[in-house]
């Protein structure tokens, strides 16, 4: 739907990188945490060896990847649009894009007051 908002998108460089690793490690997730040790970075993971708790939210898809922020970042960053990109350097100890010499990273953008009224009506 083209005038869908979505609550997380991705770059192409992203979404080039997204295809790499699935190419390698099959079927992908990410999760968005604002856990200790590795920040607040986006993590992916091979979809299998991640298990989502109860108070993860799904927020949509990135190249066909999964995408869950847990409940309390959800409600930190539920007026923003999320948009992962990739850059040079060293990503989470756990995230498999590290041994690619590039990090996934979570831009993001306040959404209008249109754009929060359709998610607000799309999720009622």
């Amino acid at each position: 739907m083209a005038d869908q908002v979505l609550r997380v998108t991705a770059t192409e460089a992203a979404l080039a990188l997204i295809e790499k690793l699935a190419a390698k490690h099959g079927p992908l997730m990410f999760h968005q945490s604002g856990g200790c040790c590795d920040g607040s970075a986006p993590m992916c993971y091979p979809r299998a060896e991640f298990i989502v708790g109860d108070y993860d939210r799904l927020l949509g898809e990135i190249g066909g990847t999964p995408f869950y922020i847990s409940g309390p970042q959800f409600e930190y960053w539920q007026h923003t649009q999320l948009i992962i990109d990739v850059v040079p350097g060293r990503g989470g100890m756990f995230s498999l894009e590290g041994p690619e010499g590039l990090r996934f990273l979570t831009r993001s953008r306040l959404y209008s007051d249109d754009e929060w009224a359709a998610l607000q009506a799309a999720e009622a």
